[in-house]
């Protein structure tokens, strides 16, 4: 074999190596950071107020945790504890949390979850088709997915 073959094939090897090392060491993952978040939620809340609710907004990670909660003025006691639970449900199940609400419906004896609220209001935060997030809002009976989809819309080109 000449130097030249020798190199080219050595190169060849030392690339498929370090990619498959690359592909088994670390992993890259989109995520909704801290500036994001409050952006999502003060639009959440903005929309419910203008809606007549008064009410509480949680938006999460990818991982489901709490990045940040906002509790509109005069919103009710258990509406934090509520906004908090939707939006885990809706990172839980990478859905809405009222399709969570008809999962439950339609099997009786399912499993219960600490954090997981079956009510509408908890939504998936998407970029592209991975889930990176979810908000939810608790306050606006009825109307929580719309101030959950209005949080989202406020940053949609930012979800790309």
């Amino acid at each position: 074999m000449s130097p030249i073959a020798r190199t080219l094939a050595g190169l060849a090897l030392t690339t498929t190596l370090s990619t498959a090392v690359a592909a088994q060491g670390l992993v890259t993952q989109k995520n909704i950071l801290l500036a994001m978040a409050p952006t999502i939620a003060q639009a959440a809340v903005a929309q419910c107020e203008s809606m007549g609710f008064k009410v509480s907004v949680t938006v999460a990670d990818r991982a489901g945790l709490p990045i940040v909660m906002l509790r509109g003025d005069g919103a009710g006691l258990h509406t934090p504890e509520g906004a908090e639970r939707k939006a885990c449900t809706a990172r839980t199940f990478s859905q809405p949390s009222a399709d969570f609400v008809k999962r439950l419906t339609e099997r009786l004896g399912s499993r219960q979850y600490t954090r997981v609220l079956a009510l509408a209001g908890g939504l998936p935060i998407k970029a592209g088709s991975e889930v990176v997030g979810a908000v939810g809002v608790s306050g606006s009976p009825g109307k929580d997915d719309v101030g959950s989809q209005a949080g989202i819309d406020k940053v949609a080109d930012q979800l790309k």
